[in-house]
């Protein structure tokens, strides 16, 4: 079966993560299920432009997908007919004239650098472990720009105090060092010393909960979402919305582009120049509320 050989292609040739093969299949069962549905002869070697295109329009005026979702699924289209023409299953690509649905501009949400402020004075109170826990991850989200997965995985060894830098490994297994400063540096100091009083046994993940166990996903997303509704009544509360708060606090104090882009760990500065147009409607705010004549 084509579908199954492209599926152990991209996850033995390509190490692509069980995740992303999950969510390939499914994309060409819609897609086989669709042309299937509309003449029992198509297969995928005679599928056409023709036909892809009706499954655009279906997926958006039936199934009212957003355009990213059917983007999405056009370029698994894409890179499994591109696989077809490799492997000589196919002689013509039916996605080569493909144009998808525009993306529609969604700005990302971010938190106030005053607002941050406000917050981090009300998190230095608690002095308890939990406390400090929740202090250090607010603080290294916000002072560091790094996703929850990374932040989960970190170990012990990954923060070098001396240098005062921290690696991290992001998506695809990429690492990169990110630097980090006297404050963050005191907070990690304050939180291990809190660590080593409230448990007996070392860890080798960094952030342990009061529980003794690594932090999850859903806890890491708690402790953000409810610190943040205390500075802030905005709806998405997430951590990747203090990721989002990093990169344009750097922005705005005039770090470039490309430092950015190498602190965030994208792989194209183009994901990291939204950023530019998020600072430009703060400004063009600022403008309104401020000149008279505006």
């Amino acid at each position: 079966m084509l579908k199954e050989k492209f599926l152990e292609y991209f996850k033995s040739e390509r190490n692509c993560s069980p995740l992303t093969i999950a969510s390939y299949g499914s994309d060409l069962d819609e897609f086989e299920e669709f042309f299937e549905g509309l003449n029992e002869s198509i297969t995928w070697e005679t599928v056409d432009e023709t036909v892809v295109r009706e499954w655009v329009i279906y997926l958006l005026d039936d199934k009212k997908l957003e355009n990213s979702s059917v983007n999405r699924k056009l370029s698994t289209l894409r890179s499994f007919y591109r696989y077809l023409l490799k492997i000589g299953a196919v002689d013509k690509d039916p996605m080569l004239r493909i144009v998808g649905p525009k993306k529609k501009k969604v700005l990302p949400v971010f938190i106030r650098e005053k607002e941050m402020d406000e917050l981090i004075d009300l998190l230095e109170s608690d002095k308890s472990y939990e406390g400090i826990l929740h202090k250090t991850v607010i603080l290294m989200l916000y002072l560091t720009g790094m996703r929850r997965a990374e932040l989960l995985a970190l170990e012990d060894k990954d923060v070098d105090y001396v240098n005062k830098q921290i690696k991290v490994t992001g998506k695809r297994n990429k690492q990169r060092i990110i630097p980090f400063g006297e404050e963050l540096e005191c907070c990690m100091h304050e939180y291990m010393n809190a660590r080593s009083d409230q448990f007996d046994q070392g860890f080798d993940r960094l952030l342990i909960s009061v529980k003794g166990k690594p932090l999850s996903e859903a806890q890491v997303e708690t402790i953000v979402k409810d610190n943040l509704a205390r500075v802030t009544t905005q709806q998405k509360r997430s951590p990747h919305v203090l990721r989002h708060s990093f990169a344009t606090a750097m922005l705005n104090n005039n770090a470039d582009l490309v430092s950015i882009q190498k602190l965030l760990g994208h792989s194209s500065l183009n994901t990291t120049q939204v950023y530019t147009h998020v600072s430009f409607e703060e400004l063009k705010k600022a403008y309104q509320n401020a000149h008279p004549r505006s």
